[in-house]
């Protein structure tokens, strides 16, 4: 994880985890990006509707309103229709409540198959996907090879 220059761009964190939400914020913050963690979801919705972020990480199972009905109040409002979520939780999405990709998420995230560079990729994937896809892009094929001229010691 490489510090980049700092950025404007806004997350809302809201994860009951209270560990693995201070790291995603260290990390992500470390990239530029300011921060800000819910541990349930009241203060989601208030952080959510108060910054208007660049992005929502949302865990599906925290306290006094679960994820999915978050997500659903987010996609509801005039101000919330257009930000990008992505779900991190421990439920397969197949197991997850029915309907999340239908409200519009980004993306769908299984926390036991993150690694610890995996936020700051999931994160640069849905802020910055031009940077990223360059960055992957397939390598410009050689089309012509300049022979090697090198000598090797007498053995």
């Amino acid at each position: 994880m490489e510090p980049t220059t700092p950025t404007t761009q806004k997350i809302v964190i809201v994860e009951d985890n209270s560990a693995l939400a201070e790291i995603y914020k260290t990390r992500l913050e470390l990239l530029g990006y300011t921060c800000f963690i819910a541990y349930n979801g009241i203060t989601g919705l208030y952080f959510i509707q108060k910054e208007i972020p660049d992005l929502v990480l949302l865990d599906l199972m925290v306290p006094d309103i679960a994820g999915d009905q978050i997500l659903a109040r987010i996609r509801g409002s005039i101000w919330g229709k257009d930000i990008p979520v992505i779900i991190i939780s421990n439920l397969n999405e197949a197991d997850a409540p029915a309907g999340l990709r239908a409200l519009g998420i980004t993306d769908y995230v299984v926390k036991a198959n993150m690694t610890d560079d995996s936020i700051d990729q999931i994160v640069n994937r849905a802020l910055h996907p031009s940077a990223v896809s360059a960055q992957t892009a397939a390598p410009t094929p050689v089309t012509s090879y300049q022979p090697l001229d090198v000598q090797l010691p007498p053995q």
